[in-house]
């Protein structure tokens, strides 16, 4: 009987370009393949180490002169539900919930381009067409879904998330909504969804992607309770956003090398990295 041994995962580091979050940075990311029969438990391992799922890539960011960028999950059971979040469910209870397997759709894109042009004009994904949306959503190695939100009236989509299923939760890959619903707060709506889907599977966590304090983008994150972010090479309770505000992080991250020799491996194997 022939046997093949494991390959660990090899890590790279992309080249610097412009921070889209901060100005005046730039930013940089530690990043390797997602795929094959491991796929899966690579993908839960690394979520549990700050990395995010694009595609079949698992990235974490890896910033020469800054470390603002901090993984961000709720802690299920340590959640409840502010006054204002509780009148954001109210104000969407004409939305239904329905969870697919990862297929692109021509309403889904629609709604994707619409979102994109209202909110993020400028971004890295401004320019994605047809078939670069169609792969972000059904190119995927591990267990993905896409959650629709639709008008119950009207079938309309409102929104959507491309999901994944962890082995502790929910990890909200990509979000997009009606930009013109803004009394809505669908972003919030659309997370405090997501709690609910990981209380009734019995799963512990939602993984919301990466807080940034300093960021009108991504600050919002620090406003859901029972909220952890991976700093210093643990998941840690945020208690005081300010204590990690973007300027008190300068020179903090480790080198490459230091960096992948202490990711964990599922299996313990060693981990390689390449600068």
């Amino acid at each position: 009987m022939r046997h093949t041994l494991p390959i660990a995962p090899q890590f790279y580091v992309t080249a610097p370009q412009p921070c889209p979050y901060l100005e005046g940075r730039m930013e940089r990311k530690l990043f390797t393949a997602l795929q094959g029969e491991s796929a899966k438990k690579l993908n839960d391992s690394l979520s549990k180490q700050g990395f995010r799922r694009s595609q079949n890539v698992l990235y974490r960011p890896s910033c020469a002169d800054c470390a603002a960028c901090l993984s961000a999950r709720i802690d299920v059971s340590k959640f409840s539900l502010s006054r204002s979040q509780k009148r954001i469910l109210r104000r969407n209870d004409a939305l239904e919930r329905r969870a697919t397997s990862p297929w692109a759709t021509e309403e889904q894109y629609d709604l994707f381009r619409t979102y994109l042009d209202s909110r993020h004009a400028d971004g890295g994904m401004a320019d994605m067409d047809v078939f670069e949306f169609a792969a972000m959503i059904e190119e995927t190695p591990v267990r993905s879904r896409i959650v629709e939100y639709v008008d119950k009236g009207s079938n309309e989509l409102i929104g959507a998330c491309l999901t994944d299923v962890l082995d502790d939760g929910l990890s909200m890959v990509y979000s997009f909504y009606n930009p013109d619903m803004v009394k809505n707060s669908l972003g919030t709506y659309m997370v405090l969804d997501h709690v609910d889907i990981a209380r009734e599977a019995g799963l512990p966590y939602v993984y919301l992607g990466y807080w940034v304090p300093g960021s009108d983008k991504m600050g919002y994150k620090a406003r859901f309770s029972g909220l952890e972010v991976y700093a210093g090479n643990r998941w840690q309770a945020l208690t005081d956003p300010h204590e990690f505000d973007a300027r008190r992080h300068p020179l903090s991250n480790d080198p490459i090398a230091e960096q992948v020799a202490n990711i964990s491996l599922p299996g313990s194997e060693p981990a390689r990295g390449t600068e």
